[in-house]
């Protein structure tokens, strides 16, 4: 009898972890961060995309969630996906010392830019050039990474075989470039690349292993006086920055106290192409992290510094 008994809970055990996960919740409109949301974008001068959703529950938002924008440094996401797919099937090896090659340019170099201020020969193990990537965006490893994989097509194949429809590298990609003079070095929509930080948040992004080492790299911004200002210091998020002069975007993971919850804001056809702490699409993503970590944590009476 007791054998009988348990043997339902043994095959639940030993079941893949896969199995065991139970189905995320339906995405439902919460109309009150709706109204929020539309509050927040009216009168931008531009074109906005917003997309949120609460893990935990399903409750959420959208504008314009599937409109195509300029990914700007966003790119780096698909090519952190592709990279660690590699690694995963033994193609590349993150601890590996690659050679600096002198074929590499870009036009210009950021102070940020670690990388660029290599020369030809130089070393420097893949592990450090995917952090340069993500932490300080670093453009120079970034494009340093595109050209191991295999090139922009390598990326868009997988992200084609993985349910991205819009998602794709258009710089340095053949065929791509009347998409490249439109949208730049890639293109993406408000709900493909949060889909992308859950893939990676829930271990469905290559697999567990990787989607934990990825999370860990894109909980490391440099670039924290944006979306990330607006949370309190004490909790964690994994997020991506891009900017461009006409076009400005964040997207962020949350590890809120009131549940995990996804946050996709990028604009395009910006009038104010400044890149002052005040252009008025920062200004935007600053208003909107901040209203949608309220929305989601009432109780919490952290409130950001002037």
């Amino acid at each position: 009898m007791r054998i009988a008994r348990l043997l339902p809970l043994l095959l639940i055990a030993a079941a893949p972890l896969s199995a065991q996960r139970a189905a995320p919740p339906a995405a439902w409109t919460d109309t009150a961060l709706a109204a929020t949301l539309d509050s927040l974008v009216r009168g931008f001068h531009g074109d906005v995309g917003i997309y949120v959703r609460h893990l935990p529950t399903g409750a959420g938002a959208e504008i314009h969630a599937d409109s195509v924008f300029p990914t700007a440094s966003l790119v780096k996401v698909p090519l952190l996906l592709t990279l660690f797919d590699q690694v995963e099937r033994g193609q590349l090896d993150l601890q590996a010392l690659v050679a600096y090659p002198d074929t590499l340019t870009y036009r210009y170099t950021e102070p940020t830019d670690v990388v660029g201020y290599m020369a030809p020969g130089d070393t420097v193990p893949l592990r450090e050039l995917a952090f340069l990537m993500l932490s300080v965006s670093d453009n120079h490893a970034s494009l340093w990474i595109q050209a191991l994989l295999g090139g922009g097509s390598v990326v868009n194949e997988w992200l084609g075989a993985h349910g991205f429809a819009q998602t794709r590298v258009n710089s340095r990609t053949p065929g791509r470039e009347d998409a490249r003079s439109v949208y730049g070095w890639g293109q993406t929509t408000p709900r493909e690349m949060a889909g992308a930080l859950v893939m990676i948040r829930e271990g469905r992004a290559v697999g567990p292993r990787a989607s934990e080492a990825m999370y860990r790299l894109l909980t490391r911004s440099y670039w924290d006086d944006f979306g990330l200002s607006q949370l309190p210091p004490s909790v964690q998020a994994a997020s991506k920055q891009g900017f461009v002069d006409r076009a400005r975007s964040e997207v962020l993971l949350v590890n809120a106290p009131g549940g995990d919850y996804v946050l996709a804001v990028m604009t395009k056809n910006q009038a104010d192409t400044s890149y002052e702490a005040d252009n008025e699409g920062h200004r935007l993503i600053r208003a909107v992290s901040r209203a949608v970590y309220a929305h989601f944590n009432p109780a919490d009476p952290w409130r950001p510094q002037p």
